[in-house]
Formats: structure tokens, C-alpha cells, sequence
């Protein structure tokens, strides 16, 4: 999806000019917040690195502490978030969805069903260096059931590559025995489906499915499947047939009705802004007609909702 993002690389890159430039706009009487936001969404999280690393060179502080001790609420949060490295940014929500009072099942779910086998196998190894933690066994730990299982298999990152043809409708035909054409669910038959096969091959599988049931996988699974099980099936399912779609989608529930989840909101628009944000933008259009941008300026407000169209990168009129 290389291109894809809407925050690109910055041509004139220079670490100590932006440094510096940081630097002024958080000393003295005040924040120049318009600066660090216009600033740090112009830069790449690898150019924000580089920034960090020249900053405690330059003025030896820590520049996240800094910016945190100037910033707050939702403006905070999010300037941290584009702050931290995507892999540690990852393992830092997964740890805080495990550790926190309770389990966030929303957070494990849009991250492990989401990342690439690549991006999930980097992400249990930068956990274990930085917690000193087994992820799948923190996993397990808090989750329960037919929903642990599944979260297992996905934290195995071990999909098969390519699509099996002779597997096709064998696969449709399982996974209508295990739902609609028996009484209760064998709830074993979906995990394995859908935990395992590639999302080529799996949406091969929805549309041979769809011929035999006449139901698309989605409804057969809102129906045969409850709670958290039930979400992360949907989230597998959706992240096969279009990330970016399940991704617009995402960010539209985030901020539909009243109130806003903000936690959802910083978390997709932060992780997303170099992958596919210009994919998201056409899905969400396309799903909604609405357009993202108009959405979150609706949805936002002051320092906070600047960085986030920026974040946004434009209006898909």
C-alpha cells in the first residue's frame, strides 16, 4: 500500500531546524500549539525520530516530556501518539488494553485483526523487549472462551499464503454446516476458517458462501455468533474483503451520535496516516457519503481538530 498515507516524508527535512523550531514554540509565556501541530503532521514518523533524537542533543531534555508538559487532553494524547514509533505505538495500546482496569476487547480486536503477519510478529517481539511479557500468554490471561481462541490463532500470525482452489467451496460448505444448517454453532469451524485461510482466499469463500446459503457471511455470523466472538469474527471478516474499509468504518461509529470516542479516533487516525489514510477517505465516501474530513471537523474541536484534518489531509468533495 506503499503511498497510500496521506503524511509523507518532508522534502526539506532538516532534525535541528525542527528541533529548534519546537524548541521556541514551547518556551516563554505560552504554547504556540499552531506550530508543533503544523509541524509535526508534516513529518514522517521516522523524520519525528530523528527530530526526537537531535532535540535531547541539542537541549538535553526529552522532547515527548516536554511536549506533555505543555499539552493536554485529547491534543496531548494525540501529539504522543505521532510521536511514538508505529510498532511501540501498538504495543503500548495492546498492553494498556490488557493491563487497564478491565480489558479493552475493542483495542485487541482492530489491532490483531488488522496488522499484517509481519507487523503482528514484530509486535509480540517489541512487547517482550519492552515488558519483559509474553503477549499471547497476557492475552489469554484476560480473555476467555471461544473469543481467547480466536485471538491465539490471529497472535500466531500464521495465515496461509495464496488462494487454495480445491479448498474453496469445501470451506463455504463448512462454515454453512457449522451455522445455518445446524441447530446451535460450531463455533470451532469459523475460528478455524477464518483464523487460518488467507484474505484472497477468503474472499473467495464469502462469495461461494453466499451462493449457498444466500446470506453473506456477515449476517450468518451476527447471527450465529454473540459478543466479543462475534466481533472479532466481523473484524477478520471485513479486514479481508478492505482494510481501509473496515477502517472508515471504524471512524464513522467513532464519531456518529452523541459523544465522540476519541480513543478510537487518535488511535486509527494516528496508525493509519502513512499506510492507507487516502483509502480510508475514498471508503469512507463511498459508505457514508460523507467525507472523513467534514466528519471530524464536525466532530472536533480547537488545537485538537487542526491536527486531525491535517492528520486527514484533505476533503474528497
Amino acid at each position: 500500500m506503499a503511498g497510500r498515507g496521506s503524511v509523507r516524508p518532508y522534502g526539506g527535512f532538516n532534525a535541528s531546524d525542527d528541533a529548534t523550531a519546537l524548541s521556541k514554540a514551547m518556551k516563554g509565556f505560552g504554547t504556540d500549539e499552531d506550530t508543533i501541530l503544523q509541524l509535526l503532521t508534516a513529518r514522517s514518523n521516522n523524520q519525528r525520530q530523528e527530530i526526537k533524537a537531535t532535540y535531547k542533543t541539542l537541549f538535553g531534555k526529552d522532547l515527548v516530556d516536554d511536549l506533555k508538559s505543555e499539552l493536554g487532553g485529547k491534543f496531548e494524547t494525540l501529539v504522543v501518539g505521532l510521536m511514538t514509533p508505529p510498532n511501540a505505538y501498538d504495543v503500548e495500546l495492546l498492553r494498556n488494553a490488557i493491563k487497564g482496569a478491565g480489558t479493552d476487547e475493542k483495542v485487541l480486536i482492530e489491532i490483531l485483526a488488522s496488522r499484517t503477519a509481519i507487523q503482528v510478529r514484530d509486535i509480540i517481539a517489541a512487547y517482550k523487549q519492552e515488558y519483559d511479557d509474553d503477549l499471547e500468554e497476557d492475552v489469554t490471561g484476560d480473555t476467555d472462551g471461544h473469543f481467547k481462541r480466536m485471538l491465539v490463532i490471529l497472535l500466531q500470525a500464521s495465515r496461509q499464503q495464496g488462494i487454495q482452489e480445491g479448498k474453496i467451496d469445501s470451506d463455504a460448505q463448512a462454515l454453512f454446516a457449522a451455522g445455518e444448517q445446524k441447530y446451535g454453532t460450531d463455533e470451532e469451524q469459523f475460528i478455524s476458517i477464518l483464523g487460518n485461510r488467507s484474505a484472497a482466499h477468503l474472499r473467495r469463500v464469502f462469495e461461494a458462501y453466499m451462493k449457498l446459503s444466500g446470506y453473506e457471511i456477515e449476517e450468518s455470523i451476527k447471527r450465529e455468533t454473540s459478543r466479543h466472538l462475534e466481533t472479532v469474527l466481523l473484524a477478520v471478516v471485513k479486514c479481508a474483503r478492505s482494510v481501509p474499509a473496515y477502517f472508515a468504518e471504524m471512524l464513522y461509529y467513532a464519531m456518529k451520535g452523541a459523544g465522540t470516542d476519541d480513543q478510537t479516533l487518535i488511535r486509527i487516525m494516528v496508525s493509519r496516516s502513512e499506510i492507507d489514510m487516502l483509502d480510508i477517505r475514498t471508503e469512507f465516501r463511498r459508505m457514508f457519503a460523507a467525507t472523513l474530513h467534514d466528519t471530524i471537523k464536525g466532530d472536533t474541536s480547537g488545537d485538537y481538530r487542526k491536527a486531525m484534518l491535517l492528520l486527514c489531509g484533505g476533503n474528497d468533495a
